[in-house]
């Protein structure tokens, strides 16, 4: 067995965004009335990931609250989302509270976002020779697949169900090695952060475009010679489109908003230091119990803590009333951030 250190990355605003979502029916609060259903379900996921993958670190990302550099440059980068609601910035502070206590390391990015905290984090762990997971609900990560970094995609089948992305495997599903991958997403656009795909492009002909050429860059370096293998691959039609100039902008407008920054300090090292395995079992069992997680508190002493198990593990980790088809950003009415209540058990000393 190899004993490189193997570096478990989490994207903490997707995961949460998730949670949020999907455990909104429960509207689970704290004893002091602060909502906790997203935080509750990012806690169980980082646990089962951990679980399943067995990892030397931890490290949890999340994107700058107060200051978004791809936004500064480029104003429409998710111009259309619609402000986030008080019960999901109060459980983004609880969560990133939560995992400090934890013990996992916590990256909040100056001006950049969770994605390049993954990025950072697979460049850091491959440098040492180690292997990186990461674990997230958005397809950005695809582009960071290699030999030594892996994908583990959360989707609704949740953690256990979730497909740990490899190169083979993206390449079976989209029809493109990770190295296309940036310009697969860029060509079919990502309304989700309102960048529009090039005209005539789905992910299909982008797949098309991209095995028989290699890049977009050829694409559009054969449409200037006349296009006669974008013709055969994709159509007439399809490169008369291509031939226009926006097309070839867009293409380049969105390869640069999707760009990660792979440099963040993370102050991290994968072999010691914050979020280095095994955590403190009194400080896991007290963080998780005190959200109400005591199955997923049980796994999380063996796999984040290190201990062997005193008597028969729960075979799930807590079961939480997952809506699978909850929308990603519902505009359904979630329920309110309610005033804190004094703490009903106040300090006795």
């Amino acid at each position: 067995m190899s004993n490189s250190p193997v570096l478990l990355a989490v994207d903490g605003n997707s995961l949460l965004h998730r949670s949020f979502h999907a455990l909104a029916g429960t509207g689970a609060r704290s004893v002091t009335g602060e909502p906790v259903w997203a935080v509750r379900g990012l806690l169980t996921q980082v646990v089962a990931a951990a679980d399943r993958v067995g990892p030397t670190t931890v490290v949890v990302g999340f994107d700058d609250p107060d200051r978004s550099v791809r936004r500064e440059r480029w104003p429409q980068y998710k111009a259309q989302r619609l402000p986030k609601p008080a019960t999901l910035v109060a459980q983004l502070r609880r969560a990133t509270d939560q995992l400090r206590e934890l013990g996992v390391h916590v990256v909040i990015p100056g001006g950049l976002e969770a994605d390049d905290v993954l990025a950072s984090a697979a460049r850091l762990t491959a440098a040492h020779g180690g292997r990186t997971v990461l674990v997230t609900s958005d397809r950005d990560a695809f582009a960071l697949i290699d030999e030594r970094t892996s994908v583990l995609r959360v989707i609704n089948g949740g953690v256990d169900a979730s497909p740990l992305m490899t190169p083979d495997r993206l390449e079976l599903l989209l029809g493109v090695r990770p190295g296309q991958y940036r310009d697969f997403a860029a060509l079919r656009g990502d309304p989700s952060d309102n960048l529009p795909g090039v005209a005539g492009i789905g992910p299909k002909r982008a797949a098309r475009l991209l095995s028989g050429l290699g890049s977009a860059q050829a694409v559009f370096d054969d449409v200037a010679d006349g296009g006669r293998r974008v013709a055969e691959l994709v159509g007439a039609g399809v490169r008369r489109q291509l031939a226009e100039p926006e097309a070839r902008a867009r293409w380049e407008l969105n390869c640069a908003v999707m760009a990660f920054s792979d440099d963040v300090d993370l102050g991290l090292h994968p072999e010691r230091g914050t979020g280095r395995i095994p955590l403190s079992p009194d400080v896991v069992r007290r963080v998780l119990v005190g959200e109400g997680l005591p199955g997923t508190a049980r796994v999380a002493e063996r796999c984040l803590a290190g201990l062997e198990p005193r008597d028969p593990e729960p075979r799930h980790v807590d079961v939480l009333p997952w809506d699978v088809h909850a929308e990603w950003r519902s505009r359904q009415a979630f329920p309110p951030l309610k005033p804190a209540r004094p703490d009903p058990q106040p300090t006795l000393f």
